[in-house]
């Protein structure tokens, strides 16, 4: 059952000829679970352990209506498509159900089995495309709370930068030459978050257009990726002479390239954090075979932080927006088929290693 891909349906009808005809009909297709009451229904539905997709329910059952079953499931399991059964010409309720946009079909008594075959078929694609917008919503929340994240930081900068020539100007001339540096300083900083933010755009169009269809900019090389990002980057002198790049065999990212570089702008912003305090900062950025990988000698993570980093939005390092930050790399990675790993050795250094489809699958060839 847990390796079964077909699309599950909860059939609801009081008769268990009904409920053994319809699974015994559509089993082969379906993974069928039935039940013979509104109470027996929403028992099934809610076991965490079985996934609905579908719902078709009989109107008229002893106790309570069909009807009633189709309402709370709208308001527990929205994803759920619901279909309704019935021999009944109630079009009062029938009319206020399809009105409310709980139901998907009305489908007659006795079934006719092409026409439910058909309906299931609409039913499940129409089920998936729900999932695919919800999963875009999330995509969308979790991108705030990046985009939060990534911009808080360099926005701050410029801002006491700004502070700072200010007092600077007023109080001596002489000091002309480290208000140029700020400037340049404050240049960097901005130049970073507008690049964050045309990348933000271009992954909520992508996660609008929902799936199957190709946004942003077109497919670039890893080199070519990471070379625009430390061009934009508002590294420091100290900063870009502690990183290094190692590069091996290049390939294509097929997915969006600006989310792909928000993803690897955030592993480096953890990286020059994790070195900020040593004496010999080092960072080391590979390109290699449908990896790419960031290794710094910071302090290291502990392991049992490690797991939490990479699914619990609430920082587990007690910085709750770098928390967000992981999660949200993590989760963009899998959307592409990939996946973000984090190798940690305590105490002296962290490798984040960037996953892509091409190398996964090469793994399995």
């Amino acid at each position: 059952m847990h390796n079964d891909s077909r699309a599950s349906v909860l059939y609801v009808d009081d008769e268990a000829l009904a409920c053994k005809y319809f699974e015994r009909s559509l089993g082969p297709r379906y993974r069928v679970l039935t039940a013979q009451s509104v109470n027996a229904a929403l028992f099934v539905l809610a076991d965490k352990g079985i996934h609905i997709d579908v719902l078709v329910t009989d109107y008229r059952m002893p106790g309570r209506l069909g009807s009633e079953l189709l309402q709370e499931v709208a308001q527990r399991y929205p994803h759920i498509v619901c279909m309704l059964v019935t021999a009944y010409a109630d079009k009062d309720v029938l009319l206020e159900l399809i009105n409310g946009g709980t139901l998907f079909r009305l489908l007659e008594k006795p079934l006719d089995l092409s026409a439910m075959q058909t309906a299931l078929q609409l039913a499940v694609q129409t089920g998936r495309e729900r999932v695919a917008r919800r999963q875009a919503l999330v995509a969308m929340e979790e991108s705030l709370a990046f985009l939060a994240h990534e911009l808080n930081t360099p926005l701050a900068a410029v801002a006491n930068f700004a502070r700072g020539i200010a007092r600077r100007t007023q109080a001596h001339a002489a000091m002309q030459a480290e208000i140029g540096e700020a400037a340049i300083l404050m240049h960097d900083n901005a130049r970073y978050c507008l690049s964050v933010l045309a990348s933000f755009v271009d992954t909520l169009r992508l996660a609008s257009a929902g799936p199957g269809m190709q946004g942003g900019r077109s497919a670039g090389s890893a080199r070519q990726l990471l070379a625009t990002l430390l061009d934009s980057y508002p590294l420091n002198t100290t900063q870009r002479a502690a990183i290094t790049l190692e590069q091996g065999e290049d390939f294509a990212i097929a997915e969006s390239p600006n989310c792909v570089a928000l993803i690897v702008s955030s592993v480096l912003a953890n990286a020059l954090r994790s070195v900020a305090e040593k004496a010999h900062p080092a960072i080391s950025i590979g390109i290699d075979a449908g990896r790419i990988t960031v290794r710094d000698n910071g302090a290291g993570i502990a392991p049992k932080i490690v797991a939490q980093l990479l699914n619990d939005p609430i920082g587990a390092s007690g910085d709750e927006s770098k928390g967000w930050g992981m999660v949200f790399c993590q989760r963009m990675m899998q959307s592409f088929g990939g996946n973000l790993d984090i190798a940690t050795e305590s105490g002296s250094a962290t490798t984040v290693t960037l996953n892509f489809p091409v190398h996964i699958r090469s793994e399995h060839d």
